[in-house]
């Protein structure tokens, strides 16, 4: 049974939607973005570039690549900014890390990114299927590098070795917000227990690069979010992203303000500064966005 967990409050007396300032803005469908997509129903996907009504899916898709979600499309938690829809799942689908390999190999991937919903439902919490998919994906692109983005999976330790036995070469958990704005946005998780799941992979294998995320505009301070910053750096995290958190419907947070550009690039100055090894921050930045250009930049640092 599911253990019930308070619920973010969201009212329908909030002021309107404010207008998008305009380096909010993406282009339109291309014909590779409709190639990928293609492939990806053929072989009955997940990606979390649909199910999160990530705003970079067209950019993404027609460049050919996608991040893929496995363990459904449904969710056993419910977050105040996150668009994949909260239900009771369905059972694990045994061939699914097969499809995937098999849609990375067509796509060509050289980095392949591997993200789910939360699976607290089943007894691994989905750790296990995890490590499937990656050895499917080693098995079928032996040259490629695999980043797994990952649950919280209550900070288990054995659950989180399971992970990384499977050797991936990226360990990305987000720590989503700073930590006074964390029952709001992520009432089920804990922003301890997700500082203790980075420090964790890097006990259990200091050879995986180990990354987070951060979201910016849910009314969070400039000192609170330097703190995450030196709390995540401090627990082993080399890598981070930093990108503006926008409403995906009018059920979700209310964005409480845009950054502009120039502050995303400060913040990364900052995040470099305290020791990261690399950055990406700016509007569109997502966990999964040019992740294989961060990858490099961070392989190529520590040469």
């Amino acid at each position: 049974m599911l253990a019930s967990t308070s619920l973010p409050v969201i009212t329908h007396d909030e002021p309107p939607r404010r207008r998008l300032p305009p380096w909010l803005k993406r282009p339109l469908p291309t014909v590779g973005m409709l190639d990928t997509r293609r492939l990806i129903q053929g072989l009955r996907l997940n990606t979390v570039c649909v199910e999160a009504r990530c705003p970079n899916l067209t950019e993404c898709w027609s460049r050919g690549t996608a991040t893929f979600m496995i363990l459904g499309d449904e969710c056993t938690r419910r977050c105040g900014f996150c668009a994949v829809k909260t239900a009771r799942p369905l059972p694990p689908e045994v061939d699914e890390p097969e499809r995937l390999a098999e849609a990375a190999a067509h796509l060509g991937l050289r980095h392949v990114v591997i993200t789910s919903v939360a699976r607290d439902d089943l007894r691994d919490e989905g750790a296990g299927h995890f490590a499937r998919c990656v050895a499917a994906v080693r098995e079928r692109l032996p040259q490629a590098t695999i980043e797994v983005l990952v649950p919280d999976f209550h900070g288990r330790r054995e659950l989180v070795g399971i992970v990384c036995e499977s050797r991936p070469e990226v360990y990305n958990h987000n720590v989503e917000t700073v930590a006074r704005l964390q029952k709001r946005a992520r009432p089920a998780a804990r922003y301890e227990r997700s500082l203790r799941v980075l420090a964790t992979v890097k006990e259990l294998d200091p050879r995986i690069r180990t990354k987070s995320g951060v979201m910016v505009g849910l009314g969070e301070t400039h000192d609170e979010l330097i703190k995450t910053f030196r709390d995540l750096h401090a627990h082993g995290c080399e890598m981070l992203t930093i990108g503006q958190y926008l409403r995906p419907g009018d059920r979700y947070l209310p964005v409480e303000r845009y950054y502009p550009p120039q502050e995303f690039d400060e913040l990364a100055e900052i995040a470099r500064q305290i020791g990261f090894s690399a950055v990406a921050s700016g509007p569109f930045v997502r966990s999964s966005y040019f992740a294989e250009t961060l990858f490099t930049e961070t392989d190529f640092l520590r040469r």
